[in-house]
């Protein structure tokens, strides 16, 4: 199972993720994560990307793709992943298409989260991180808008749209549920 997980920062993203990863038995991949790991062993890409992140922006494409590339050559994703926060333009999906397509593969579902916008702030300002402040938050949720929802149109025939409001099991049950069959 390969799926992509949409929606704006503190939608629950990566809460849902893990969860799905561990049902179906595939890695989660955060871009998050790429760029905390990168930035930790002070590679190249890690500080173009801690850049950006401390200011709320994207990180570029070049940077992104890249980190992502790298992730899945990895063998455990050969049988499929769960990806948390990568595309996010309709750039980064080209590159994911291309990427999958040199494998062999393609998705099988891209996954919206939605939510009101003061519960998304609410939740990421608990959440204590230190470049989480409320504009930065604030400015997170415009680029998300701006940059990341247009791939809701672009990934139409492949999308799921659940509200992330509630228990984390129902969510994941409902994303599980609503995930198309697999063919052996």
């Amino acid at each position: 199972m390969r799926l992509v997980l949409i929606g704006p920062p503190g939608a629950g993203k990566g809460t849902q993720a893990a969860l799905l990863s561990a049902k179906l038995g595939v890695p989660h991949i955060s871009t998050g994560e790429l760029f905390r790991d990168h930035g930790d062993r002070d590679t190249p890409l890690g500080r173009d990307a801690r850049r950006f992140v401390a200011a709320g922006e994207l990180v570029p494409d070049s940077v992104t793709v890249e980190m992502v590339r790298l992730r899945l050559r990895e063998p455990d994703t050969e049988a499929g992943f769960v990806l948390d926060g990568f595309p996010r333009t309709v750039r980064q999906a080209d590159e994911l298409t291309l990427l999958l397509g040199a494998g062999g593969h393609r998705l099988d579902a891209v996954v919206e989260f939605t939510a009101p916008e003061q519960v998304l702030v609410d939740r990421l300002l608990g959440r204590g991180r230190p470049d989480d402040t409320e504009d930065v938050i604030r400015n997170r949720q415009h680029v998300y808008h701006r940059d990341t929802a247009p791939l809701l149109a672009y990934y139409a025939d492949l999308l799921l749209s659940v509200e992330a409001v509630g228990p984390v099991e129902r969510i994941a049950a409902e994303v599980l549920a609503a995930l198309p069959a697999q063919t052996p």
